[in-house]
């Protein structure tokens, strides 16, 4: 199975550089997409300078609209996963690697699940993370332990197909409710994270503002999205 990974950036012009130099040398046999979401601090030519494919948004779409496109992109060149991985720096490299490689079968989605409290992530952050899971657990009717990680690998088709229209952070959530309701596996696997001092972070995540848009995508969901019915 080709190997993909899916970089959705915005401003990531400090961070970009060094993770897909680490991507590179870890699997020189995968295939790197960068969806440029829109910078306008050179993030873009940072990829296209190290020869990563760039697919280009003219404005900021946010990053459900960076990954569908580059699904998308990926979907019509063969490719029958990916890896994403965010730009900020905070996924290890490493981690990436072992969920493109992992033996979970390709119709599942493979979710990287984090200790927060081990590996020192903000209060705030973990008080969001398990806001989101209660809302995202029980519309998908399993447990999931790790809904905000955008650490993951992704079945391109049939994730294609479950036809979300979010647009921002609320669709990587609402992925795992259609996903869910529509019985595709959902496999954790344990990751490490890195968070940089505080002054050092770059995040465009509102842990107030984007729990509460994704609980209103997840009631839209709720409702419109049946679940299919089990085999007897």
């Amino acid at each position: 199975m080709q190997r993909a990974y899916l970089i959705p950036a915005y401003q990531a012009s400090r961070s970009l550089k060094q993770l897909l130099a680490d991507l590179r040398a870890l699997d020189p046999e995968g295939a790197l997409l960068v969806v440029d979401d829109g910078s306008t601090d050179g993030t873009g030519d940072i990829a296209r300078a190290s020869s990563i494919d760039v697919v280009t948004h003219h404005e900021n779409l946010g990053k459900g609209m960076a990954l569908k496109n580059g699904f998308a992109w990926l979907a019509e060149r063969g490719f029958e996963t990916a890896v994403t991985v965010d730009a900020d720096g905070q996924h290890r490299p490493e981690d990436a690697v072992m969920l493109a490689k992992h033996s979970a079968p390709a119709n599942a989605i493979v979710l990287g699940i984090r200790d927060m409290r081990r590996d020192g992530a903000p209060g705030a952050s973990r008080f969001s993370n398990r806001f989101s899971n209660w809302w995202v657990s029980r519309f998908a009717g399993q447990a999931i332990s790790d809904t905000q990680c955008g650490l993951r690998r992704y079945p391109l088709h049939a994730t294609l197909a479950l036809g979300s229209d979010a647009r921002g952070y609320g669709f990587e959530c609402d992925m795992l409710v259609r996903a869910a309701r529509r019985g595709i596996p959902i496999i954790e696997v344990p990751i490490r994270v890195i968070y940089p001092p505080k002054a050092e972070r770059v995040s465009h995540f509102n842990v107030v503002a984007d729990p509460a848009r994704i609980v209103v995508r997840l009631l839209h969901t709720a409702l419109t999205v049946k679940r299919t019915a089990k085999k007897p």
